[in-house]
């Protein structure tokens, strides 16, 4: 358990170099990328079962000199607040990775690569304690969703992965300034220079208030790109709809998460006092984001790009939860991090399959067809239940949760954000009742229903759905001890700030 996250990290570049020099045909790249991507889900369960639940310190810690002439370290670490995340990532990546089988046609060993040079990326993200560390993975994500969305992509990829690019890329760039500012600033009062995450938020306080100001805006425009808040959510639609399957369910179920997770890990440890002067801007943003995105959503005529909204909706429920400053309020946005993982990048699959079928994703193009794929309907009422946070599913537990936190922390911006629920049940209902329960389309008579390989891959995100609903302690219980040293020292900050 030593070197477990480097593990975790490194094992995938291994083997997509393994694809690369013997993969011959698709077919060997497709399952030799499946295979590894189940061996580094299998690698996160002794991870997730050695953990300390009563520790909310960093656990599984390496630390190694990199570049010693900027005190540059190789650092790694996991909490209650990223192992979630990492456990997410692993297990969305096999899922995307074995739902691609006859999805990709096309350059199928450089795209299989490309999975699992991402997946890499994403889980050093999460487990990355040195900030010029987490810079490269966070740079690194952008080539291989770039090139998923740019070569496998639809129609209109190309804008699409540019878009996608630059938006990211801009936010970059605001985060590669906040991070030397900290640099230099830290240094100029400790004497020592340094990227360590962990020693820049036990001091965030007691940087000056400007100062604080300066360097949380620069994060909070990477972070919010990423997320996306409004009104810096436009590239992600058009992202969705061109991204192949794979990289949509990527892209939301893992992708989004970064920016929340950057708000957790650096914004309230490291700049407290200017985060808690940016709640009213935070909160009002959230509860837009809500609002916006859900009557958005319920005028499109495409069901991927409906979803993609939904994301938007979804997503304001997170930082409402996280900018409320309480226990209940963060492991919420926590949790619905994940749910939103497992429950959108679901839909997104379910989308994906039928898409593969029809080759249309308007609404108005399918119509009754319940009748012909029984199960598929099935399994697509259950993720939009859990979509409209219906009781007994994790939507509800952890939009529940969010809405506990927020009413403690804000009660107007709460009870405006709580009318949101209703919007997502009206345009997630209205698209599938249009979808399965219309006039069947005379030309899709002859669709199938889901076969064994698409249903043991949604299977698993069915159970985690109803495990979280049912018995969210499983995965609260994680977060607990993180989230409580977090508001700590945010309460503290409060306090001194009166």
């Amino acid at each position: 358990m030593d070197n477990i996250l480097s593990i975790l990290i490194f094992f995938p570049v291994i083997a997509a170099v393994f694809i690369l020099i013997f993969g011959k045909n698709g077919k060997f790249a497709m399952w030799s990328a499946f295979i590894a991507s189940v061996i580094e889900f299998i690698l996160t369960v002794p991870l997730m079962t050695n953990f300390d639940k009563m520790n909310g310190n960093m656990q599984f810690v390496e630390r190694y000199y990199w570049i010693r002439a900027l005190n540059v370290d190789y650092y790694l670490g996991v909490d209650g607040i990223s192992i979630l995340m990492v456990f997410l990532t692993t297990l969305l990546t096999a899922i995307a990775i074995l739902g691609s089988f006859t999805y990709i046609q096309k350059r199928q060993k450089e795209f299989y690569v490309s999975m699992l040079v991402l997946e890499a990326a994403m889980v050093g993200v999460f487990c990355a304690l040195d900030f010029f560390l987490f810079y490269i993975f966070w740079e690194a994500m952008l080539i291989p969703m770039y090139l998923i969305i740019g070569v496998w992509g639809g129609q209109r990829r190309v804008y699409a992965a540019v878009k996608f690019f630059l938006y990211t890329l801009a936010g970059s760039v605001f985060m590669m300034l906040a991070i030397i500012a900290l640099y230099f600033k830290y240094g100029s009062v400790t004497g020592n220079y340094t990227f360590d995450i962990l020693k820049m938020s036990e001091m965030g306080a007691q940087f000056p208030v400007g100062f604080q100001t300066i360097v949380f805006l620069a994060f909070f425009f990477g972070f919010a790109i990423k997320v996306p808040m409004f009104p810096f959510h436009t590239w992600l639609p058009d992202a969705h709809v061109e991204a192949p399957t794979a990289g949509s369910v990527i892209l939301a179920g893992v992708l989004l998460k970064m920016g929340t997770y950057g708000f957790l890990r650096f914004c309230l440890p490291i700049t407290p006092i200017a985060s808690i002067n940016f709640v009213p801007l935070i909160a009002i943003l959230s509860v837009i984001a809500i609002i916006y995105g859900g009557l958005v959503a319920m005028v499109q005529e495409d069901v991927k790009k409906l979803v993609a909204y939904s994301s938007v909706s979804h997503m304001g429920f997170v930082t409402l939860g996280i900018y409320a400053f309480n226990q209940s309020g963060i492991e919420g946005g926590i949790l619905q991090m994940f749910n939103h993982g497992i429950i959108t990048g679901a839909l997104f699959l379910l989308i994906g399959l039928i898409y593969e079928r029809t080759h249309t994703r308007l609404i108005a193009d399918y119509g009754g067809i319940a009748a012909k794929v029984p199960v598929y309907a099935t399994v697509f009422l259950i993720f939009t239940m859990a979509s409209v946070a219906l009781p007994s599913m994790g939507g509800f537990i952890g939009e529940f949760l969010v809405l506990v936190g927020a009413f403690k922390a804000f009660p107007t911006y709460a009870a405006i954000a709580s009318t949101g629920v209703i919007v997502s049940a009206v345009y997630m209902l209205w698209m599938y009742q249009k979808v399965f329960f219309q006039t069947v389309n005379p030309n899709l008579h002859h669709l199938e229903d889901m076969n064994v390989r698409e249903v043991f891959y949604i299977f698993p995100l069915i159970i985690i759905v109803f495990w979280t609903g049912m018995y969210p302690e499983t995965f609260t219980s994680y977060m607990h001890e993180s989230v409580k040293q977090l508001v700590e020292q945010l309460n503290a900050v409060s306090v001194a700030m009166k």
